[in-house]
């Protein structure tokens, strides 16, 4: 038996958000999706959610923006609790340390409940125009529970139990489930009154492969280099295959005209020209100033784990002056957490002032480091090309095209904001050829196309 129509139209929007979202939902996976609904039922929310997610997810990743899909379109709960008395907000907090350290979630849930209901409203309409999860947590503040918390499971456990740290790490950890509950509570009530369609559209976090780099924050930056390894191992796989095929060669037509001779002219059996077994190399030029450095980061270490694809690999750090970096990528050994940091601490990518400066890099690369870049090179920029008004030094920028095999710029920012303020990317890209990367998705694709066989 299908699934009643009403569950069937919540399957397929639930469906229509992730895909909005960016996950890939074909209809094999809605149909399993379907199956799954009818063989667990509707009572088991939970068991539902997990259902669910193995039926429609490919990677863990993708897995927040699920749970907040399915909250908006398989709700917990209608409505909002009868009463219309706010609840008193020092209570609410003694409750809620409660339920932390016993961490009692099902109590967590109902004071999310409470919290969003007596907190979170806003408007002048009947029943609120709409609530708000950042504003039920400023009002709440449970993050400055935490050392009533830490004291309650101290005396419960009589000096058993975990270390100091460890208990202060659990404590934060239960802190940001309620934080979720609530958040979870907002949105479900904000749908009821607006729509699920605008709701799972707008309040919905992406996923972290669609993240802009420009304003992934630190924990964003996190989920995305924890990708870096998956997304490697899949770049590999196609960047041998895309070799595989390319060994084979192409036709050489004056060799093939020739064979054909013995058969009247019919070319039967096609002559392929044969190629030399050579790996290139790969440079990389990364721009390590402000924001732009976490999409610099990202790159370098998903090229440094696809080192066995090429012969060798150098990458140089740059904000107006430009060092190697390379010693600081050993396959395996890299921090990918402090990696950013760890360079411009010891790396010379600085001078007598810390903002960008293209054009005094470039110079520096073609004197110091000219002998990097040859007839098998690739070279990437990694950069949004804003100079701080100062000279662009386009002439290193040709003398590079001139030496090596290909130069491509991995621009972070939206092509509509190039060439604006101190943008100097149209100039750069009359020399060299220019991608708009601004998510982990964009890089991918990039990568794949654009690395070289």
């Amino acid at each position: 038996m299908a699934p009643e129509s009403g569950v069937a139209e919540r399957l397929t929007g639930l469906v229509g958000a992730l895909r909005s979202h960016g996950v890939r939902v074909g209809t094999g996976e809605t149909v399993d999706a379907a199956q799954a609904v009818e063989a667990l039922g509707l009572a088991d929310r939970e068991r539902l959610r997990e259902g669910l997610a193995a039926t429609l997810l490919h990677n863990p990743g993708q897995r927040r923006a699920f749970d907040a899909v399915f909250d908006v379109y398989f709700p917990s709960r209608v409505g909002g609790p009868e009463t219309g008395t706010p609840p008193d907000r020092d209570a609410l907090r003694d409750r809620l340390a409660a339920a932390l350290a016993a961490d009692d979630q099902a109590l967590m849930a109902q004071l999310a409940v409470e919290a969003v209901n007596g907190f979170g409203g806003y408007g002048s309409s009947p029943g609120s125009d709409g609530w708000s999860s950042y504003q039920t947590l400023d009002r709440l503040r449970p993050q400055t529970l935490l050392a009533r918390v830490r004291d309650t499971v101290r005396a419960q456990a009589e000096g058993a139990g975990f270390a100091d740290r460890l208990l202060e790490d659990e404590i934060r950890r239960r802190i940001e489930v309620f934080r979720g509950q609530v958040a979870a509570e907002a949105r479900r009530r904000v749908a009821e009154r607006r729509g699920r369609e605008e709701i799972a559209r707008r309040a919905v976090a992406t996923t972290p492969d669609r993240v802009d780099f420009l304003f992934a924050g630190r924990a964003q930056l996190a989920e995305l280099r924890r990708v870096v390894q998956p997304l490697a191992r899949k770049l590999a796989t196609r960047l041998a295959a895309r070799r595989r095929r390319a060994a084979r060669g192409t036709i050489d037509l004056r060799r093939t005209l020739r064979a054909s001779l013995s058969t009247g002219g019919v070319p039967m059996r096609p002559v392929l020209r044969r190629r030399r077994p050579v790996r290139p190399e790969l440079v990389l030029l990364c721009d390590m100033s402000g924001s732009v450095s976490g999409f610099s980061d990202f790159t370098m270490l998903l090229v440094q784990a696809l080192h066995d694809q090429f012969s060798k690999v150098r990458v140089f750090a740059f904000v107006n002056r430009i060092d190697e970096v390379t010693g600081m990528l050993v396959h395996g050994a890299a921090d990918p957490e402090g990696l950013g940091a760890r360079i411009r601490t010891e790396a010379t990518v600085t001078g007598w002032h810390g903002s960008s400066d293209y054009g005094g890099a470039f110079g520096e690369f073609t004197e110091r480091y000219a002998d990097a870049v040859g007839a098998r090179t690739t070279v990437f920029v990694l950069g949004d090309a804003r100079t701080n008004m100062s000279d662009p030094n386009l002439s290193a920028v040709r003398y590079l095209s001139e030496r090596a095999r290909r130069v491509y710029w991995l621009n972070p920012e939206p092509r509509s904001q190039w060439g604006t303020g101190d943008s100097a990317a149209p100039a750069y890209a009359d020399l060299v050829e220019m991608h708009e990367c601004r998510n982990a998705e964009q890089l991918s694709a990039l990568i794949a196309r654009l690395l070289p066989v």
